[in-house]
């Protein structure tokens, strides 16, 4: 899926119906994503994983009680035996261990069919809130990639593609978005040192970064010899060396907006 989008005065906005952002479906159906519906969904399929592993494992600390009785029935025989017994009667050593072993292989037996029954009911719903997850989080930053100030005002980019190149170095921890370098390490602020860069720092700190910066970057408007963006105006033109170095993405971009030169 991708966010639909729709362009107001040269600038991408994501498309909003009912207060939801929309998406395209595979088959380019649009798809309102109801994030708080989603929150709420993720939180019950949790409780719902938590109260199958919690009835797991309840099942599984009963039949610790059981360890090293095969056969229930021949248990319970053996026992009514015992109890007919004389106390000076004894039963035979290796009947006793006979029936051990095979009142453990029948429990044993019963904690895998147990087994074989929640698991794959646990996994389902553990994939399910994982792909939920997933979901609400990359919905999460294409809503900071749209409304970020930086982009919107310094990049000659669109949205969506300057999302498709930095948009792998961010992730979301205790439900804020934080951003990794190049070599890993969490983004920190600048303004603030000892804390994590807020997404138009880290987004900044990342273009700054980049190799190909200037071609991404919008025109000052400057002209002249000393003007940057190789001598054109607003920044518009672009090296043909500088233009082969380029992603595919940022490539087309280029194409549309500036002026390739020798």
């Amino acid at each position: 899926m991708k966010l639909k989008t729709i362009e107001v005065g040269g600038t991408v906005y994501a498309e909003i119906q009912d207060g939801k952002p929309v998406y395209l479906t595979d088959d380019d159906k649009a798809v309102a994503f109801d994030a708080p519906a989603t929150k709420d969904t993720i939180s019950r399929l949790n409780n719902e994983a938590k109260q199958h592993r919690e009835a797991k494992e309840a099942l599984e600390a009963k039949l610790k009680d059981f360890e090293g009785i095969e056969d229930p029935v021949k248990a319970l025989k053996a026992l009514e035996t015992l109890k007919n017994l004389d106390d000076k009667k004894l039963i035979d050593a290796g009947e006793v261990e006979k029936v051990k072993q095979e009142a453990k292989a029948a429990f044993d037996e019963r904690l895998k069919q147990q087994e074989k029954k929640y698991l794959p009911l646990v996994d389902e719903l553990s994939k399910e809130r994982d792909s939920l997850r997933s979901q609400l989080h990359t919905e999460k930053l294409t809503t900071a990639f749209n409304r970020s100030k930086f982009i919107q005002d310094k990049l000659a980019i669109p949205v969506d593609l300057a999302q498709s190149r930095f948009g792998g170095n961010f992730f979301i921890e205790e439900g804020k978005i934080r951003a990794k370098g190049a070599d890993g390490n969490l983004v920190y602020s600048r303004a603030n040192p000892g804390n994590p860069a807020e997404f138009d720092e880290a987004i900044e700190i990342m273009v700054d970064a980049y190799p190909y910066r200037d071609s991404i970057l919008k025109g000052t408007g400057a002209s002249g010899g000393g003007a940057a963006g190789g001598g054109g105006a607003s920044g518009k033109q672009i090296t043909r060396a500088q233009f082969d170095k380029l992603p595919p993405a940022e490539k087309a971009a280029a194409a549309r907006e500036k002026l390739i030169v020798d």
